[in-house]
């Protein structure tokens, strides 16, 4: 049972990391997927199996290699000077994302509570601040509350849009992209919020001892990103192409199921944002604290003011630029996860 409760807290930690600001708006699923059609449903699949099988990989590895942060695990997969190299290259992606991450919260504020977008940047700063001091059991704790409520609430988009006259859009949707960038997509989209995922991943995957734990965890955590993929882009291909112009289009979604499940909806978009946003600046600190010999609380309120500078050029515009740069560089690393032997090699030799 003790086990069991531990493979769902792996997993519910993986489903908070890359259920971030793009992902739990909408935004993401919109610009990587259902703006393509019928074809998102097979590409949604595709990013799935990535997610199970490079996911449970990469915390594997940082199991058996003993990698603290994702330095340790950048310099096993590319040796020890180009890691550091992709380390510095992750550590800007990261910065860069997690502007987008302030940008989603300010969002939040604005569309649908009515309050100033700046209030939303600070409060979550102001909260990351508070709980950063309780280490990785704080994001596992935050996820195994959130995530399960955002997988009910997909099930309830699902039941809801069913009964919506354009349900059956998400098959029939017909699109004139160039067939390479439709295709092209999922691995982008894969390659992306892994290279962002190791910044907690890795963590987790070394602090871990059992190893079952930690590859169940991953497979149900991949399972659990799919199904959500598929839920919201279900959901949203109903309302093309009117929800396209929405910074927050799941919000209005929900929305639409009355004022009770929009408030918690909307909520966890923020919780979701929130919990991400911790988890990242969690990792980075822990890379940077290898290096720089000041306090972990200066490094951390140091990432935070650069994230939010960048976070006042606003959400959407943020993720239309950055997302497809940023994924065309995780490809490089992502193909370097899918072919190296450690995890393989550890598994067949620890059956023997």
């Amino acid at each position: 049972m003790k086990q069991a409760f531990r493979v769902l807290q792996i997993a519910f930690t993986y489903i908070g990391t890359v259920v971030g600001a793009g992902f739990a708006t909408g935004q993401e699923i919109l610009q990587f997927f259902t703006q393509y059609g019928k074809w998102a449903t097979i590409t949604i699949g595709l990013s799935t199996i990535l997610f199970v099988w490079l996911g449970t990989k990469m915390m594997l590895i940082a199991h058996d290699t003993g990698s603290r942060s994702y330095e340790d695990l950048n310099k096993h997969l590319f040796g020890h000077k180009a890691g550091k190299w992709i380390t510095w290259i992750t550590l800007l992606i990261l910065i860069g994302v997690n502007s987008v991450m302030l940008a989603g919260a300010g969002s939040v504020f604005v569309e649908h509570l009515g309050l100033n977008y700046q209030t939303g940047l600070i409060i979550t700063i102001v909260g990351t601040y508070l709980l950063l001091g309780r280490g990785i059991k704080a994001i596992l704790q935050m996820n195994s509350i959130v995530v399960p409520m955002m997988l009910l609430l997909s099930i309830l988009m699902i039941t809801s849009t069913i009964h919506h006259p354009g349900a059956l859009r998400f098959v029939t949707l017909t699109t004139d992209t160039n067939p390479i960038k439709v295709w092209l997509s999922p691995l982008l989209y894969s390659s992306f919020n892994l290279v962002l995922a190791q910044a907690v991943l890795v963590p987790v995957g070394n602090q871990i001892r059992d190893r079952n734990v930690l590859k169940w965890g991953g497979v149900l955590g991949g399972i659990g990103v799919g199904f959500m993929l598929l839920a919201a882009h279900f959901a949203m291909s109903a309302q093309m192409p009117g929800i396209m112009q929405f910074e927050i289009p799941m919000g209005s979604i929900a929305f639409q199921l009355g004022w009770a499940v929009q408030s918690v909806y909307v909520t966890l978009i923020f919780m979701e944002i929130f919990t991400t946003f911790v988890a990242d600046i969690y990792g980075m600190t822990l890379q940077l604290g290898q290096h720089l010999q000041v306090p972990p609380r200066l490094i951390t309120l140091t990432i935070m003011m650069l994230c939010y500078s960048l976070s006042q050029f606003g959400f959407s515009s943020l993720l239309s630029i950055l997302y497809p740069i940023f994924g065309t560089l995780a490809l490089v690393w992502a193909g370097r996860l899918v072919i190296d032997r450690w995890g393989s090699f550890r598994t067949r030799h620890k059956n023997t």
